[in-house]
């Protein structure tokens, strides 16, 4: 029958494979390895020394409680915060020093109080510390922007106004009153502006026109809401030189600031003057109003009052 054949099994794992599996750690090791590294007793080069392959592709096991390894810009990251932490509070930015005058002048006011009209105009007058004949001022605080008008004052007392004119020479005899020609457009064009108030009849406008963007930005240019666009100039500037005052809001705010007498004025004059604007202006439409001079406090003025 002959010699049987006998099939050799070879159990034996090649050099090179055996000396992988010794190096390769178990599960075990890597994981004890892991949690080391997250308590920070043993370093991340331990891993790579072994051979790891899922090393790159494995996130570090972190278990509750351990500290991660800081880095040297973490640690200096928080040396940063706690000194920040140890740094005191800044204080915040005083407030302006007043004046001893304004200081004096504050004494008789009671800041928590309300006054009716006639007592915050007398308030006010009091409290005037200028040198010169000062000036009354309302400061209104409005609902809304854009609130803008005109009001004829009763008793006006003030600055004259410096007007020009564009219109028929026939009305050069007003006094106090400049009338414009082409050259003084040309003058204008140039940035040469020494007026306040520009009134123009119809006819003129197309000329003006060419000013516009000028004029525009400075509330100059003449508007028939505003009444400085008529038929009879002569009118028209009367009714500013009697008193005839431009008032409106702030650009970005809904305050109105607008000069209404003088402090030497008697209070039943300011009393009206404040009286005719409040109305003018339109009273709902008014959240808060106060009353200052030129130089001193303000007085708060109760609303029921007016």
């Amino acid at each position: 029958m002959g010699r049987p054949r006998i099939k050799t099994i070879d159990d034996s794992v090649p050099e090179a494979e055996e000396k992988k599996q010794k190096t390769k750690p178990s599960k075990a090791e890597r994981a004890k390895v892991e949690t080391d590294k997250a308590s920070g007793e043993v370093e991340t080069t331990e891993l790579e020394a072994r051979g790891d392959s899922e090393k790159k592709s494995t996130p570090p096991v972190i278990l509750e409680g351990a500290q991660q390894p800081i880095e040297s810009d973490q640690k200096d990251a928080i040396a940063s915060l706690q000194h920040d932490k140890t740094k005191k509070p800044q204080k915040p930015g005083k407030a302006k020093p007043r004046s001893k005058k304004y200081q004096e002048a504050v004494k008789y006011l009671d800041r928590t109080k309300i006054y009716p009209l006639p007592e915050a105009v007398d308030m006010v007058k009091k409290m005037s510390y200028s040198k010169i004949n000062a000036t009354l001022e309302a400061h209104i605080t409005t609902l809304q922007t854009g609130i803008r008008g005109y009001v004829s004052l009763p008793y006006a007392k003030g600055r004259q106004l410096r007007i020009l004119c564009f219109g028929p020479s026939t009305a050069s005899q007003l006094e106090g009153v400049i009338f414009g020609t082409d050259s003084t457009i040309e003058e204008i064009n140039k940035g040469k502006i020494d007026f306040d108030l520009i009134i123009s009849t119809p006819d003129w406008m197309p000329k003006l026109a060419k000013i516009a963007r000028i004029l525009g930005p400075r509330n100059l240019m003449p508007n028939p809401k505003n009444g400085t666009i008529v038929g009879d100039i002569k009118k028209a500037v009367e009714s500013f030189q009697a008193g005839k005052t431009e008032y409106k809001t702030e650009a970005k705010a809904p305050v109105i600031h607008i000069a209404l007498g003088k402090i030497d004025q008697p209070g039943e004059e300011l009393t009206a003057n404040i009286k005719t604007l409040i109305q003018t202006v339109g009273k709902t439409r008014i959240k808060k109003i106060s009353l200052s001079p030129t130089m001193g406090p303000g007085v708060k003025v109760d609303l029921a009052s007016l």
